[in-house]
């Protein structure tokens, strides 16, 4: 595993350094830096507002009683994608841009959930289904009712 993630770092921080050589070479340095600075400006910025739509959903979500297992994996690819495009170079900015798409991001989060197991937290003591479920009104197993804590007052 560490000698996949050592090659593909190794390979994309070349791969970006062999294309900003080329861009400069071809625009020049100062429009090249300037050209990495405002695609980070722009991207942190679409991040942002997309960022805010996604809590929006994850609240609606769990306000209808639903898991909001693909917010969560989106709002995890939205943070990835920050990181993609504050990194200077433009291949990480296209990676960055095209998880700025939703669909594309919506697709890659349904393929990422059906890949993920979640048994693991219900097991754990974590969260399972029954904490998100509405109760039915008319189910006879549920007793409403008040408490009150009271402290045992004890006199030696």
């Amino acid at each position: 595993m560490f000698a996949r993630l050592f090659f593909v770092f190794t390979g994309v921080s070349l791969l970006e350094i062999f294309v900003l050589v080329k861009v400069g070479g071809f625009l020049g340095a100062l429009p090249t830096v300037l050209l990495v600075i405002i695609s980070a400006l722009i991207g942190s910025a679409l991040v942002r507002s997309q960022g805010l739509q996604l809590i929006k959903q994850l609240q609606q979500r769990m306000a209808a009683g639903e898991l909001p297992g693909q917010q969560l994996i989106e709002g995890i690819m939205l943070i990835i994608t920050g990181v993609l495009l504050v990194t200077p170079g433009f291949v990480t900015d296209a990676c960055g841009l095209l998880l700025l798409v939703p669909s594309i991001r919506a697709n890659l989060a349904k393929i990422a959930m059906s890949k993920l197991s979640f048994m693991s937290l219900h097991t754990a003591g974590g969260f399972s289904q029954q904490h998100f479920t509405q109760s039915n009104p008319h189910d006879d197993s549920i007793i409403e009712g008040e408490f009150e804590h009271k402290e045992d007052k004890r006199i030696d």
